[in-house]
C-alpha cells in the first residue's frame, strides 16, 4: 500500500474510533438534540474539522523540519503512547461549551465543533499523524473522514444509536492501535 493511502486509512480509523464518545461527538448529540436539523449541522461539523484538523496537520507536518529522525520518533512513539492512555480516559461535555446561539444553525455549529476540538485527542492525533506520515492532504482528508464517520450518525440517528454502542471496548480498541503506532515509531517502523 503506498503511503498516502495508508496514511488516510490509519488517520480515519484512528480518529473514528477515538470520537466515540468524545467530548466533540456529545456535542453533536446535544446539537442534533437541541436544533433538530440534521444536515446544517452536518455541514458546520465538517467545516469546522477541515479548519481545525489542517491546521493540526500543518503543525504536525511543521515539526518534522524542527526534529531530527531520531528526536521525532521518540516524540512521536511518546505522543501516541500518551494518547493511548487519554483515550481511556472518559469525556464530558461542559455546559458552558453550547452557549445559547445568537447565529444561525450552521455558524453555531462551526463555532462550538472548532472550540471544542481545539486540544482535544483528535486534533492532537492530528498533529502526531501528520508528523508520522509527512503527508498532509491524506493526514487531514482521513482525520476529517473518521470525524464524519463517527459524528453524522450521532447527529442523524441521536439516541437510536447513542446507548448501544460498547464505547469502553471501541477505546480500548482505539487505545490499542495508538500504542501499536507508538511501539512502531519508537522502533523506527512505518511513517515518513
Amino acid at each position: 500500500m503506498n503511503l498516502p493511502a495508508e496514511a488516510f486509512l490509519m488517520s480515519s480509523g484512528i480518529v473514528a474510533l477515538a470520537e466515540i464518545g468524545d467530548k466533540t461527538q456529545l456535542l453533536a448529540f446535544m446539537l442534533a438534540a437541541r436544533f433538530r436539523r440534521p444536515w446544517p449541522i452536518v455541514a458546520g461539523i465538517l467545516i469546522a474539522t477541515v479548519a481545525n484538523h489542517a491546521f493540526a496537520g500543518a503543525v504536525g507536518t511543521w515539526v518534522t523540519t524542527l526534529l531530527g529522525p531520531d528526536l521525532l520518533r521518540w516524540v512521536l512513539g511518546a505522543s501516541f503512547l500518551a494518547m493511548a492512555a487519554w483515550i481511556l480516559v472518559p469525556d464530558k461535555l461542559d455546559d458552558d461549551e453550547l452557549a445559547t446561539p445568537k447565529l444561525g444553525v450552521l455558524a453555531t455549529t462551526i463555532v462550538a465543533f472548532f472550540l471544542a476540538e481545539m486540544g482535544d485527542k483528535t486534533q492532537i492525533a492530528t498533529v502526531a499523524l501528520a508528523a508520522q506520515y509527512g503527508t498532509f492532504a491524506a493526514v487531514v482528508a482521513g482525520t476529517t473522514f473518521g470525524m464524519m464517520v463517527a459524528n453524522v450518525p450521532a447527529v442523524v440517528a441521536g439516541d437510536r444509536i447513542a446507548n448501544r454502542l460498547p464505547i469502553r471496548l471501541i477505546h480500548g480498541i482505539a487505545a490499542a492501535l495508538f500504542a501499536l503506532l507508538g511501539v512502531a515509531a519508537l522502533a523506527g517502523f512505518g511513517g515518513g
